[in-house]
């Protein structure tokens, strides 16, 4: 048995997995058996894991379609437990996709996931884990139409029924039977039947499946924007800088409205102008940001409309604050389940501001988002700042927790 990645490849061995089959389970494994990283496998002769697999005598799809049983992929098993173990490779039944991963996305929610350890409507542990994804589909099952093996595509983490009383009424991001979908950090995904026929889309070519992958986020964020009904020049305050926070300023920006971001940390302040905030307040003081944020607009009035996208209930009594008499405040962020909010109702009433909170997205504005992306002025390359693979994913999360400058990180299966 190979005692190490090096040892394996001199001994003829072509694929990581060809070293798993020889006896060693995890990459880990093959670390703890004489090799600090797996960078130091790649520093003594293999320029990439990626160069390594194309020498091989056979590539990830093609050990998919010769046969193999299993693969790699993330599992939540509770809070700040995620465990990369080798599972059934799906099959795709009537209606259903079979997805390579090309790239799956960290997120905000999949954070606070992996800080609490479920998602009362999304995910409940033991469960495959992530859901912002683009690949390359597999496998189609029985009666698909409109995608072969080969295609790129998107695939979005939900679909509606189409038939209750919200879908009805066009609010399907409220749908009573709204389908999730979880797998995303894996070698391969089952794209079910409904998420296949509703909110599953093509690629076009030119766009990298890591901005593709985009999609999901951007659609929330669009929806967040949209349904705030913003008007010919209204200035628009974004509370938080994380990655939806940057999405919605940057989508306000491109849409033509001076935007103000305010951020805590100093990597988010960068960001925050490269996509397109006309000002920046950087406070860790609600106060004092709130003061700084009116004395931006005119007679320190306030702006038009205030998106809270933080998800805590500090930043949604500041978003109240923040806004003009007759403004708009959108409750973005989702706060953990029974938090209470203590808010101004004078306020709120004699200045005749509206509340209003936005959730998900819909096929429609799933679709508005990948025509962003693909357009160009989108700046996906930079939500983009890291890349990992799969068996790092435990570190890029604890990474996430402390946080870091990094907005998105591409997990690479």
């Amino acid at each position: 048995m190979a005692g190490t990645v090096k040892d394996a490849i001199l001994r003829g061995r072509k694929t990581i997995e060809d070293v798993v089959e020889g006896g060693l389970n995890t990459v880990e494994t093959v670390v703890e058996a004489g090799l600090n990283t797996v960078d130091t496998v790649v520093d003594k002769g293999r320029q990439t894991v990626e160069s390594a697999v194309s020498l091989g005598r056979r590539t990830v799809e093609q050990r998919f379609l010769h046969g193999g049983s299993t693969m790699r992929a993330a599992v939540l098993h509770g809070r700040e437990d995620i465990r990369i173990e080798q599972v059934p490779v799906p099959e795709a039944k009537p209606g259903e996709l079979i997805v390579q991963v090309g790239a799956a996305l960290t997120c905000g929610t999949d954070l606070k996931v992996f800080r609490r350890g479920y998602h009362a409507r999304m995910i409940v542990p033991p469960a495959l884990f992530g859901h912002e994804l683009a690949g390359t589909v597999v496998q189609a099952g029985e009666g698909v139409e409109g995608f072969a093996p080969g295609d790129r595509v998107v695939a979005l983490n939900s679909a509606p029924c189409g038939v209750c009383y919200f879908c009805e009424r066009g609010q399907e991001n409220l749908c009573d039977d709204l389908l999730f979908n979880n797998g995303a950090y894996a070698e391969y995904i089952r794209i079910p039947e409904r998420i296949v026929k509703k909110n599953t889309l093509r690629v076009p070519d030119h766009v990298p499946l890591e901005h593709a992958a985009l999609t999901e986020p951007l659609a929330c964020a669009v929806h967040g924007f949209v349904d705030s009904k913003p008007r010919a020049g209204d200035t628009v305050a974004v509370i938080g800088g994380g990655p939806l926070g940057l999405m919605i300023l940057h989508v306000a920006a491109l849409a033509g409205y001076q935007v103000i971001a305010l951020v805590r940390h100093d990597g988010q302040v960068e960001a925050a102008r490269q996509l397109g905030a006309a000002h920046v307040v950087q406070t860790t003081n609600i106060r004092k940001a709130i003061r700084d944020t009116r004395a931006l607009t005119p007679k320190e009035r306030g702006v038009d409309i205030a998106i809270e996208a933080v998800g805590v209930p500090e930043a949604w009594q500041e978003a109240v604050e923040l806004v003009r008499k007759g403004g708009t405040v959108n409750f973005f962020g989702g706060c953990a389940a029974d938090t209470k909010v203590t808010l101004d109702t004078n306020r709120i009433h004699y200045s005749d501001i509206t509340l209003r909170a936005t959730f998900h997205h819909t096929p429609a504005i799933c679709r508005e988002a990948l025509a962003l992306i693909a357009g160009g002025r989108f700046q996906a390359g930079a939500f983009i700042t890291g890349h990992a693979h799969l068996y790092e994913l435990n570190r890029v999360f604890e990474k996430l927790m402390n946080r870091s400058s990094e907005i998105k990180t591409a997990i690479v299966p």
